[in-house]
């Protein structure tokens, strides 16, 4: 018997108790971030195994005291059993923590911090642990004065034009209230700074303060090396981005036209929503703390958006599509959305989900890994079109076909990940797929990976 969730951002399990102290740094990371759970007694498939009377005993007595004296400040979980098909699991819980960071207090707080990334628990940079100090607080990165600046660096007709223009707003005078009211300047002992904020939106140069807060776009030939066809690095606030990114793209893709009736119609060859929603979500949602530009890569098949910083929130690939909506530039996002960039929050990637489905185009994919989120768009070119399923495909081996959208080789645990199913499941779908002519299997063991029949896929290796 299965248990009935897989391994995600909040669930972790474990067939049975480690030796290491492997547990401490798993609760340290759910702790960090926005709480979690440990199952001991379930393999990684999700096969429930349980635990043997006497060593449930045994746990029950020392968890809570090691987790306690091993971590800073001091974690106290929630441990209980569960008997599930006539076997007893151990949980381990632990809410989101309101101190932090935590740290593992043999390694002190500059290497003992770790924080929850998927399905992996791993140890946080000087950047993660500066905005885990943030959130304590209850601060935001966007809201934070920039001492180095003064309220002259703010560009008094960006400001203007931006007040002047939100929808069903009355024009306004600019005052340093109305400022301080939208968190684009703060006041602090008798002084007035911009935040962070007010200089990525109004500021007159915003990259002499923040030097990598610039989005890099390029255009390389073929699907994969690192031959540039055209580069461009997109400066500026970050409403001059969002045109500058767009109209870049836009120039870079093919453009279809039809006539119907007296009007001449014009089809791009991907959703033009997704492609606004991804670059919405990279300029709103990127860690503008952290010192490296966001970066756009075109290639004959896909689209590669790669943005600072990790999922705002408790957000991972197995809810995206649930209409949830957390912020981490708050100041930002407001501004956006007066501006009319960004509608009804919580709703932009199930719209980009649903356009490629209606084109009939192999699904998106995003990615979360250390410090950053990456999500590729598939073009509809020759080479992708061909990686529509042949007609009558069932819809569970059509989601394993379309993840060879954007990637070279796909494994058994790229299936897994990609679609939250067991190793035993994704083995025969793809085995389903060989035996219908679509993909080949190369190599063996857990290391074999399939491509797509006659050559190779279209992406980068997965």
């Amino acid at each position: 018997m299965q248990y009935p969730e897989s391994e995600s951002s909040f669930l972790e399990f474990k067939r049975q108790l480690p030796k290491n102290d492997q547990i401490v740094k798993t609760i340290i990371g759910f702790c960090n971030r926005f709480g979690g759970k440990i199952i001991i007694g379930v393999d990684n498939d999700r096969t429930i195994v349980g635990v043997a009377d006497k060593d449930v005993e045994c746990m029950m007595e020392t968890l809570d005291k090691t987790i306690y004296e091993s971590t800073a400040p001091p974690i106290i979980p929630l441990i209980y059993t569960r008997t599930m098909h006539d076997k007893t699991v151990v949980c381990i819980e632990v809410s989101k923590g309101m101190n932090k960071p935590y740290y593992r207090r043999s390694e002190g707080l500059d290497k003992g911090v770790y924080i929850r990334v998927g399905r992996t628990t791993l140890r946080a940079n000087e950047d993660l642990r500066e905005e885990l100090k943030w959130q304590s607080r209850g601060k935001t990165y966007d809201a934070l004065p920039v001492y180095q600046a003064s309220e002259g660096d703010l560009d008094k007709k960006k400001l203007e034009e931006f007040f002047n223009t939100r929808k069903g707003r009355p024009k306004v005078q600019i005052t340093d209230e109305l400022l301080e009211a939208y968190e684009i300047i703060i006041r602090e002992h008798g002084r007035v700074f911009p935040t962070v904020a007010g200089i990525l939106l109004f500021g007159s140069e915003p990259q002499r303060y923040f030097s990598e807060g610039v989005t890099i776009c390029t255009h390389f030939a073929g699907i994969e090396g690192r031959e540039a066809l055209a580069t461009k690095d997109c400066l500026g606030t970050l409403f001059e981005q969002y045109h500058e990114v767009k109209t870049f793209i836009l120039s870079r893709l093919y453009h279809s036209f039809s006539i119907k009736g007296f009007k001449r119609h014009e089809m791009l060859e991907m959703p033009e929503v997704a492609l606004r929603e991804v670059i919405l979500n990279m300029l709103v949602h990127r860690n503008y703390h952290i010192m490296s530009p966001s970066k756009i890569s075109i290639y004959d098949n896909r689209i590669e958006f790669f943005s600072p910083g990790d999922f705002p929130g408790p957000l991972d690939v197995n809810n995206l599509l649930e209409g949830m909506s957390f912020l981490r530039n708050p100041v930002i996002c407001r501004a956006f959305r007066e501006a009319h960039l960004i509608e009804k929050l919580g709703t932009g990637l199930i719209a980009l989900f649903n356009s490629y489905v209606q084109m009939d185009l192999p699904s998106p994919q995003v990615v979360e890994g250390t410090n950053f989120v990456k999500c590729v768009l598939p073009r509809s070119t020759p080479d992708t079109t061909r990686l529509r399923p042949k007609e009558g495909l069932p819809k569970a081996l059509k989601s394993v076909y379309d993840l060879f959208g954007v990637a070279d080789v796909v494994s058994v645990s790229r299936v897994m990940d990609a679609l939250k199913i067991p190793r035993s499941t994704a083995g025969r779908r793809l085995s389903e797929l060989v035996k219908a002519g679509l993909i080949v299997k190369q190599g063996g063991g857990r290391s074999a990976g399939y491509i797509i029949l006659g050559g190779r896929g279209l992406g980068t290796k997965a």
